[in-house]
């Protein structure tokens, strides 16, 4: 005998999930449904709870990142479209300041031609000579100590008071280094005051104090595993092998942080080339008096000095704001292209 179901029953046999009914008594008697006012309340008072302590957590970086990064970045910007001399209020000229920059500016061209140039040679001798530095001090027996201070002493010294100092022992008529290079028969350049020599003077001078990156290679190198250099003896591979196979592949990414780092750190670079051809030069600084960097013959002038030359000696902000941009903009790309895998220093795990 066929059963039948009375209407809106229809659906299950106990009736409970078919009509009105069956679906107001399992809301009622069973557990609230997903999203009903009963359980949201509390759910979104919990993430709200959840919310306000991460954002509590990240405060002390969100402040630093808005207030010393966010801000700068965007009034940088702004101001890369107005004229503004510090004094009156800041108008809008467009692309003017641009213009200016890239077309009419004379100093543009080879001050980013001297930092650019201080990028590559600069920062590849200096992890070249870092790297071989760590590995010679590593591989000393005895006196490793007196060794590392030996290295590492140059880079505590304040970087005008360094440069003083190596302009002092570069004199072409008074140095200790040209009066030696002339008893040996040597003739010896003008460095500072020579425009072919006066850059690769101020690498020598970052080379004198490569203390910093002795210590993190020394670091990174005693840190790799002494079993990968065993194995790699058991195969047969000479010193040029471990160092390719096993080195190389383990201070990789302690490469890339000093490559990345070097290159934002030469991008600002500032203090040791004004101060270096300003002793060169001979011109007497004092209270009051005007700073023209670049001697001798624009050679160690970079975007750096050719901000602040434009920013506070000649008050125009609007084309400072554009160099800073521009240099902002070439490390960026600089970093971006470094940390690719394919181009990049970074490789494939």
């Amino acid at each position: 005998m066929a059963l039948s179901f009375p209407a809106g029953r229809a659906g299950t046999k106990d009736g409970t999930s078919g009509g009105p009914a069956g679906g107001a008594s399992g809301s009622e008697g069973g557990t609230p449904r997903k999203g009903s006012p009963r359980d949201s309340a509390p759910l979104r008072r919990k993430k709200n709870r959840a919310r306000l302590r991460t954002a509590g957590f990240l405060s002390p970086w969100l402040i630093g990142f808005s207030v010393f990064f966010a801000y700068p970045l965007i009034a940088t910007v702004y101001f890369s479209f107005m004229h503004y001399n510090q004094i009156k209020s800041p108008t809008f000229v467009g692309l003017k300041n641009w213009k200016y920059v890239f077309t009419q500016m004379p100093l543009f061209g080879p001050s980013l031609w001297n930092t650019l140039w201080l990028v590559v040679v600069m920062v590849a001798l200096r992890v070249v000579f870092g790297l071989g530095i760590g590995l010679l001090v590593t591989k000393i027996k005895s006196g490793v100590g007196i060794f590392r201070t030996i290295f590492y002493l140059p880079y505590l010294a304040p970087p005008v008071a360094a440069t003083v100092a190596f302009v002092f022992l570069l004199n072409p008529s008074t140095g200790p280094v040209n009066e030696l290079l002339g008893h040996l028969g040597i003739d010896a350049p003008t460095w500072f005051n020579d425009p072919h020599w006066s850059k690769p003077s101020l690498v020598m001078l970052s080379l004198w104090g490569i203390g910093d990156l002795m210590v993190i290679f020394m670091a990174a190198l005693l840190d790799v595993p002494k079993e990968q250099y065993e194995a790699a003896e058991l195969d047969g591979a000479g010193a040029i092998g471990k160092f390719r196979y096993v080195t190389w592949p383990s201070i990789t990414p302690i490469v890339m942080f000093a490559v990345v780092t070097g290159v934002v750190q030469t991008m600002q670079y500032y203090t040791q080339a004004l101060v270096a051809g300003k002793l060169a030069s001979g011109v007497n600084i004092g209270p009051g008096s005007v700073i023209q960097p670049g001697y001798p013959d624009h050679s160690t002038i970079t975007v750096p000095q050719l901000v602040y030359s434009m920013g506070f000696q000649n008050f125009n902000t609007g084309a400072a704001c554009v160099l800073s941009l521009v240099l902002f903009a070439i490390a960026m790309a600089v970093t971006l292209l470094l940390m690719r895998k394919s181009t990049g220093l970074l490789t494939e795990d």
